[in-house]
């Protein structure tokens, strides 16, 4: 089985990598690709694959945007936290929607659902009443809300409204409140790009996770660079990293 992992973030791609190489060690990893441009360039040029796992939010846009622009006739399982995408995930040419953090087992079944659709049967209609099970369990999955931070020897309950931005410092992650305080947490930067909801706060850079009410102003530079300026933020000049500006500003303009 021949598979290409459409995935912008690095770690994240290498790990379903290796996930679907320890389920089948027979498959082979075309190409890891990360961003819409990158794979409607790689599509053009090669041979196509048995399966695609693609994630929905990418640097560049949103991967719906690769079949704007391409034909692909061969399924794909989508990989993503953002539980609004579902329904449009299985009008085109869809195995399975996994929710990240995409465990082993969700794997092996998305890959079996494959197998069993795609290569045995040859169909890629899937069963009303699974596809309607799944979805429901998707949308029923909701975003994180609050945050359970420890002050001295106390425990103190967030809510994400109290919440401006997250940030990472020194291989530390913390919370930046309304109030002008921080907070460490116990989670990486990519996970809390899984646990929150997309709408609310946006990835900007490799140590920036914001929302939209923490911005005070933004300057566009020269060579297509944005610098953003956060409420309470340092003298520290905050930039949106170049892969993921066209992201942004899709965000800042829904």
């Amino acid at each position: 089985m021949k598979v290409v992992i459409i995935e912008d973030e690095h770690l994240t791609a290498e790990r379903i990598r290796s996930l679907i190489e320890k389920i089948d060690p027979g498959v082979t990893v075309m190409a890891l690709l990360d961003s819409v441009k990158g794979a409607v360039e790689w599509f053009r040029g090669h041979e196509k694959p048995d399966l695609v796992l693609m994630d929905i939010q990418l640097a560049d846009g949103i991967s719906f945007q690769i079949f704007d622009q391409i034909d692909i006739e061969y399924p794909v399982v989508f990989i993503t936290a953002y539980q609004e995408y579902a329904i449009r995930a299985f009008k085109v040419n869809s195995v399975d929607y996994l929710l990240k953090p995409v465990t082993e087992e969700a794997l092996v079944a998305a890959i079996e659902k494959y197998r069993h659709y795609f290569v045995s049967q040859g169909t890629a209609d899937l069963p009303d009443r699974a596809l309607m099970t799944t979805l429901r369990e998707m949308m029923q999955k909701p975003f994180k809300s609050r945050f359970m931070v420890r002050v001295g020897e106390q425990i103190k309950s967030i809510g994400v409204d109290q919440i401006l931005y997250f940030y990472s410092f020194q291989k530390g992650t913390y919370l930046h409140t309304t109030d002008n305080r921080n907070y460490v947490i116990e989670h990486t930067l990519d996970s809390l790009t899984e646990l929150l909801d997309p709408e609310q706060f946006y990835r900007i850079n490799r140590s920036h996770l914001i929302s939209f009410r923490s911005i005070q102003g933004m300057n566009a530079l020269s060579g297509s660079k944005l610098r953003v300026q956060l409420i309470h933020g340092t003298e520290e000049d905050i930039y949106v990293s170049r892969e993921r500006l066209a992201g942004f500003k899709q965000w800042l303009d829904r």
